[in-house]
């Protein structure tokens, strides 16, 4: 079992450099299914997820080749397998395999998708969307098996705007017949990013960025090159590391738009914070205050740098409350986090009230979820002495490299093998 150990207290300067968005690269690696040939993406982040993804691909007769930051993906042989349970189970992206295989194919069987256990997580809006589409869809035992005679455009209405239900339905679209308007889109940069890799193949998307998307369905795709957008949540927790122990802190590769929402929230508590074009500044105050924050969709505060900016405001003065929105386990992390010393109390599983500033001691905690890893994670690095991060295989799953980026600019971090 991989273990991580911390010693806190360190500061941190140098420049760290964000990694391809790990919730773009998911999305994108399956869309290249749709098209025959070879597609190459960059800035491909090496991260666990990559690794299922790819386990994957080759399942489905799919060749792949990568090289430092590149991933080809060559579907020419592309076999439409059903996806079992082994393969679903490691990842909540596995689902964005059933949008291209019914895309392509008019069927496809495979087991319910797995990942983070942070809540309900269903997929009946994904769903909605394929019955919309002209799908018909069969489940036993977790098992789908979904096809349709044709797909043909329609409008569909989401009951909330779900990231894996607007990029599946887009998925599908983008090769049914006629058009398609997807109200109440999400409008995260990841769709965006996914929308511009489609384009680039040759489909007809337009208003991905607002609650309103239109597809007109195309008869095939083209392979083509892409590079992938930066990590938004990444560049959010290394600057969250930064208002707390930077000295000089350069977060590199980033785009200053997408992480606006937390951007704004450390200027209005007071962190020294200085963002240019594609990279910011940051160094640790110690008159930061306590604010309330409130997770939404984007363009709002984002539920995934919810738990690593909790552990933030445990170093602010006064109280501050956070209310989740999205997930109701995302505050598995809180009871490690008063372990170490901190303040919070949870209130039904949605909001936590968190009193600070108070000092944090290094112990032994576990990594529940990949961003409650990451709250522990920021808990470790500001914490006196050492601290034991159990199961971080959750925590690298999404962080490419996170222990040599932190090493590189002055922490103390190392992973152990016991």
């Amino acid at each position: 079992m991989k273990i991580l150990k911390v010693i806190g207290n360190q500061k941190l300067t140098g420049s760290i450099r964000i990694s391809g968005a790990k919730n773009s690269a998911v999305a994108l690696i399956p869309a290249t299914l749709l098209a025959s040939g070879k597609t190459t993406l960059c800035n491909i982040p090496n991260i666990s997820d990559i690794e299922v993804l790819d386990q994957t691909l080759k399942y489905l007769n799919v060749k792949t080749n990568r090289a430092s930051e590149t991933m080809t993906i060559d579907t020419t042989n592309l076999k439409n397998m059903d996806i079992p349970i082994e393969l679903s189970s490691k990842l909540r992206a596995s689902y964005y395999f059933m949008a291209v295989l019914l895309a392509r194919f008019k069927y496809v069987k495979m087991s319910f998708p797995g990942g983070c256990q942070i809540g309900s997580r269903p997929i009946d809006q994904t769903l909605k969307a394929f019955k919309l589409l002209g799908a018909t869809i069969k489940e036993e035992d977790s098992v789908f098996t979904i096809e349709a005679k044709e797909l043909i455009g329609n409008v569909i209405h989401l009951d909330m705007p779900s990231v894996g239900a607007t990029i599946n339905a887009i998925l599908v679209a983008t090769l049914a017949k006629g058009k398609t308007i997807i109200k109440n889109a999400a409008r995260e940069p990841e769709i965006s990013d996914l929308a511009n890799l489609l384009n680039k193949m040759g489909a007809n998307i337009k208003g991905f960025g607002t609650s309103e998307i239109e597809i007109h369905g195309v008869e095939s795709l083209n392979p083509t090159n892409h590079d992938i957008i930066p990590d938004r949540i990444e560049a959010g927790t290394y600057t969250i590391i930064g208002a707390l122990l930077g000295s000089y802190l350069k977060i590199d590769n980033i785009i200053p738009e997408h992480i606006k929402s937390l951007t704004d929230k450390l200027e209005s508590m007071g962190a020294n914070i200085e963002i240019k074009n594609d990279y910011l500044i940051i160094d640790s105050s110690n008159e930061l205050h306590g604010l309330d924050i409130e997770t939404s969709y984007y363009p709002g505060f984002p539920t995934d740098l919810q738990q690593p900016f909790a552990t933030l405001l445990t170093q602010a003065n006064g109280i501050s409350n956070v209310v989740e929105n999205i997930y109701e386990n995302r505050f598995m992390n809180v009871p490690y986090l008063n372990k170490m010393g901190a303040n919070i109390q949870v209130i039904e599983n949605k909001k936590v009230i968190i009193e600070g500033p108070t000092k944090l001691i290094g112990c032994e905690v576990k990594a529940t979820d990949l961003r409650a890893g990451a709250s522990l994670l920021i808990a470790s690095l500001i914490a006196d002495g050492e601290t034991i991060i159990t199961d971080i295989n959750h925590l690298l799953r999404g962080y490419e490299e996170i222990v040599e980026k932190l090493t590189n600019v002055g922490a103390k971090i190392e992973i152990k093998e016991i």
